[in-house]
C-alpha cells in the first residue's frame, strides 16, 4: 500500500518538489495489538473475525527505506522516531481506543451486545495492562518519517 503511495506521490511531485511523511511503523502500539489480537481469539468473538484482516500496515524502517528507493525519490532521509506517550487518566485513553483504533474491530460485530462487551472487554484489558501507579496509562507509539525530494 505505502509503495504504491510513494510511487504515485512521486509521479504527482513536480521537479525540486519534496515530501514528508510520518507513518505508523513496527512496534506501534503494542499494548492495544496485543490486547485486541487476545480478545478476538476468545469463543465469544472468534466468529466475528474468521475472514478479518487486520486493517494497518505497520513494517520496520528497513521496508521503508526499500519502498522509498523504489519509488526514485532522491536524497531520502528515512528516520523512525519513538513517540510513546502516557494518558493523563484512563478516560484519556479511552477516548483514543473508542476513536478510532476499536472501530475497525467494531465494525465485525453485528450484535449489538457482543460489540458492547467487545469494547469493556478490551478497554478493561487496556487499563489493568498500562495503568500504572499515578493512574496514566502507556502506549507505544513508533513513527516512521520520511524527507525526499524529486
Amino acid at each position: 500500500m505505502e509503495t504504491k503511495l510513494l510511487a504515485n506521490c512521486h509521479t504527482a511531485l513536480k521537479s525540486g518538489g519534496i515530501i514528508r511523511f510520518n507513518f505508523a511503523g513496527d512496534g506501534n502500539c503494542s499494548n492495544f495489538f496485543a490486547v485486541v489480537k487476545e480478545v478476538i481469539r476468545r469463543d465469544k468473538f472468534q466468529k466475528y473475525f474468521e475472514k478479518f484482516q487486520w486493517p494497518w500496515y505497520m513494517p520496520a524502517i528497513e521496508e521503508y527505506k526499500s519502498m522509498a528507493k523504489d519509488s526514485n525519490f532522491k536524497d531520502a532521509e528515512i528516520w523512525d522516531e519513538n513517540a510513546d506517550r502516557y494518558f493523563d487518566n484512563a478516560d484519556e485513553m479511552i477516548r483514543w481506543i473508542d476513536q478510532p483504533s476499536l472501530v475497525p474491530f467494531s465494525k465485525q460485530i453485528d450484535d449489538e451486545k457482543d460489540r458492547k462487551n467487545f469494547r469493556v472487554q478490551v478497554i478493561k484489558m487496556m487499563v489493568d495492562r498500562t495503568q500504572n501507579e499515578t493512574g496514566k496509562c502507556f502506549e507505544t507509539f513508533r513513527r516512521i518519517n520520511i524527507f525526499a525530494g524529486k
